[in-house]
């Protein structure tokens, strides 16, 4: 998710850390406040665990006023004594910009010492070297760190690499690796790992397993007809695995103009701040290009983990030979209808279209952000839709409404073509008149 910059901002479960979105906290109750006396008091003693449960709870605003200093001030406390987790959620701060000015260097230097102890630490880690964040892009080895931090017993970690040699994405692809990764991460009851496992499952015709696997997922979160583009990614993998039950009939079935249809459409787990390459990625493998998202980012002139000026996907997808353009329609009820009759006609003839949409509200950094992804189908007797999503688990499909789509199917973010002017874009394979 990125915001009107291009810069990567990510949905959590709390709002994000901004002092510009501070909300009020209810006043603590007297448990509360008696509980904080404790930890306080065993903090100041030096107690590392303390310590870290303090800076946490600052940090989300659980039983006292939200206070970012406070966070930090004990958190360092803890990390500056070799604590790996306190190291881990400075090195967490300073990657996500939230509580401090955000410096990817210096984040990436707190999880090299704690990785070998954290194992959420060897996960944010290989992120880092995944997404070039305070280190030189190495995908090899951020696997081999995800490796590590799945051994440690981050789900995550497993379930992430999993999908990496899933789409053979700065290494060759490697199924069998994918399974024993993916079935690492559902033995720790990873979500997305569930999710994987059971795609894998899938795609080579073990229908029974793959439903085991996405029933398992869903039953973790509350889920509902569809999800919604702004869960956080807990709730998100639970209803993904609902929607992927939903949509095992359909995948069996081909399309029927007017009533549904569904591109297969391959997916890329898109990293650090590359949701617009790698959308732009699974476009083109789609028209039969051998391209990594990694790659593609490679082929615009903004570098790794900033934004990508969608004029630049476009001239990159000239660079490997692809035809493509922009479309845009009007953000009022008007512009929806044409630009979903336009979607549909698209779906229907076999093509997926990528689109970009945006989030408005407090819970942002400077009150909004985007997001670049696929529309790989409709199903037109419940008026959904189906995305093809770079940010959640392969194979990346997900349902939404109609309403939902309307929604958020809007930006002014997507570069120089935009104008600023806020409207419905989305990049089309440029057929022949």
């Amino acid at each position: 998710m990125k915001n009107k910059n291009g810069e990567l901002v990510t949905k959590q479960i709390i709002a994000p850390l901004s002092l510009a979105v501070l909300m009020a906290v209810p006043p603590a109750h007297a448990d509360d406040t008696n509980q904080m006396k404790t930890w306080i008091a065993k903090a100041a003693q030096g107690d590392l665990r303390a310590q870290l449960e303090l800076a946490v709870r600052y940090r989300d605003g659980n039983g006292v006023a939200r206070d970012y200093h406070e966070a930090m001030r004990w958190a360092h406390q803890a990390a500056d004594r070799g604590d790996a987790a306190a190291m881990d959620f400075v090195g967490h701060a300073f990657l996500s910009g939230d509580a401090v000015k955000g410096n990817p260097e210096i984040a990436a230097g707190y999880f090299h010492a704690a990785a070998g102890e954290s194992a959420t630490a060897a996960f944010h880690l290989g992120e880092c070297y995944f997404g070039a964040q305070g280190v030189a892009q190495d995908i090899p080895k951020a696997l081999e760190i995800w490796k590590q931090a799945a051994a440690l017993g981050n789900g995550r970690a497993a379930s992430t690499s999993a999908m990496v040699y899933l789409a053979g994405d700065g290494v060759a692809p490697d199924r069998k690796e994918a399974l024993k990764l993916a079935t690492r991460a559902a033995e720790l009851n990873d979500p997305s790992g569930l999710v994987v496992l059971g795609e894998i499952h899938f795609k080579t015709g073990e229908i029974d397993q793959a439903r085991a696997n996405w029933t398992k997922v869903s039953h973790l979160k509350p889920v509902g007809l569809t999800g919604h583009p702004e869960q956080s990614s807990d709730n998100m993998a639970a209803q993904q695995g609902a929607d992927l039950l939903k949509l095992i009939e359909y995948r069996q079935r081909k399309s029927e103009p007017g009533k549904f249809a569904l591109v297969d459409a391959p997916h890329v787990h898109q990293g650090y701040n590359n949701c617009g390459a790698t959308a732009a990625t699974t476009f083109a493998r789609f028209q039969g290009a051998k391209i990594g998202a990694w790659d593609f980012k490679r082929l615009c002139p903004s570098p790794i983990g900033t934004g990508t000026d969608w004029g630049d996907l476009l001239k990159a997808a000239g660079k490997i030979g692809l035809r493509w353009k922009l479309v845009t329609f009007t953000p009022d009820d008007d512009g929806f209808e044409k630009a979903t009759a336009f979607l549909r006609s698209e779906l229907d003839a076999g093509r997926p279209v990528v689109v970009d949409f945006k989030y408005v509200g407090p819970d942002y950094p400077g009150g909004e952000a985007g997001h670049t992804l696929g529309i790989a189908g409709y199903i037109a007797a419940e008026n959904l839709y189906i995305l093809c999503n770079p940010a959640i688990a392969s194979p990346g499909l997900q349902l939404i409404t109609a309403e939902h789509l309307k929604h958020f199917w809007r930006s002014d973010h997507y570069g120089e073509l935009s104008n600023n002017v806020l409207s419905r874009p989305a990049i089309v394979i440029d057929t022949p008149q």
